[in-house]
């Protein structure tokens, strides 16, 4: 099974959801990097179940350990190797899932294909493992700040068909982390909360889409071909669990533009760089950064486990009903914001340091 990510800055991430614990080992994390637990431990906290009446409801701090990699409160250029101890794990409350296969879970599909699953909470496939991720992401987050000042922030764009009205030039991370919902538009945050919490009363779920922005990334990022920037993110995106749609810049909706109403005008260069008067593009053009704000949204389904009846079988095959017990998320979108930016600042990280790998030479001659 990989559980392997990125060329240059790899993550390796591990553990079950209802085993002893999860974590990540981050290789090719440059030394000499100020980094400490509070560092990781933010965007773990912005993560983490029970953390309103609208997720999970399973008690975990989801408390780090840093077990290697760092000295003196400085990375050292060696793995740095990420410990968060399950304390809430109940193994036992899945017993009745042993030989039935939950709807839209991966439960059928790991079983095909390995022969033998995890029946506690989904294993491998449980949105826990995402801690791994988050927790690389929290050090990739602190290099690319350091070397280059990017920022990287999502939110809760829409809840079913509930949108909020967002500039992703201009939302902060106030705006974002002001409720619940992580929607920085309170008018759509407060119908969202409602329809939330109505599912959650039906048994029910609901999905929705999750956009971010990357802001300051430099121009230059990314492969022409193969390892297309675009591709990257798309890759990583749609590797979260639930994830089932990608778009970046105009995305889908721009195939109802013509070339003319699509394309991104270049400006003069006034002393700050060459820009786009429009970005289209969502800071990418041929599959690498243009300098411009890199825009992406990713659609999540609505979560699968749900407390109503549904049809379904046993390993052998035979009919069967079953219905969710014990602690899930109506609505996977609050939690899966710090997941979309995890994802966002690995690709960054890793590809940043592909670009510096090969800007080691002076520029020629005839170039400034």
């Amino acid at each position: 099974m990989a559980s392997t990510f990125g060329a240059l800055f790899r993550v390796a991430t591990f553990g079950e959801s209802h085993g002893g614990g999860v974590g990540v080992v981050v290789d090719g994390c440059p030394p000499r990097l100020a980094l400490d637990l509070a560092d990781i431990q933010a965007d773990l906290d912005r993560r983490r179940p029970g953390q309103s009446r609208l997720v999970t409801q399973r008690a975990e701090s989801d408390t780090a350990e840093i077990l290697s990699g760092v000295f003196g409160g400085y990375t050292t250029g060696t793995p740095i190797a990420i410990l968060v101890r399950n304390s809430d794990a109940r193994p036992e409350a899945y017993e009745h899932l042993r030989d039935v296969y939950r709807p839209s879970h991966a439960d059928y599909t790991y079983d095909t294909k390995y022969g033998f699953r995890d029946w506690t909470g989904g294993g491998r496939a449980s949105a826990r493992e995402t801690i791994g991720r988050v927790a690389a992401a929290a050090i990739a987050r602190k290099l690319l700040h350091s070397a280059t000042g990017v920022e990287v922030l999502g939110w809760v764009q829409s809840v079913r068909d509930i949108e909020a009205a967002t500039d992703p030039d201009t939302v902060t991370r106030a705006d974002v982390e002001a409720g619940p919902t992580r929607c920085p538009d309170p008018a759509a945050a407060e119908a969202m909360v409602e329809a939330i919490e109505a599912a959650r009363r039906d048994g029910d779920s609901l999905g929705g889409v999750v956009q971010c922005v990357c802001r300051g990334v430099p121009a230059g990022l990314g492969e022409p071909v193969f390892d297309k920037l675009e591709a990257a993110l798309a890759g990583a995106m749609l590797s979260l669990p639930a994830a089932k749609g990608f778009e970046i810049g105009s995305g889908f909706g721009g195939t109802r533009l013509s070339g003319l109403a699509h394309n991104d005008p270049f400006t003069a260069d006034t002393g700050d760089g060459i820009h786009t008067a429009s970005n289209r593009s969502g800071g990418v053009q041929g599959g690498i950064s243009n300098g411009e704000n890199i825009v992406v949204r990713v659609a999540f389904k609505p979560t699968s486990t749900i407390a109503s009846k549904q049809q379904t079988v046993t390993r052998g095959g035979e009919a069967a009903t079953l219905a969710a017990r014990g602690r899930h998320d109506p609505c996977v979108l609050p939690r899966a914001v710090p997941m979309v930016e995890a994802m966002a600042l690995l690709v960054l990280a890793d590809h940043w340091l592909r670009q510096t790998a090969i800007d080691v030479l002076p520029p020629l001659p005839d170039r400034p």
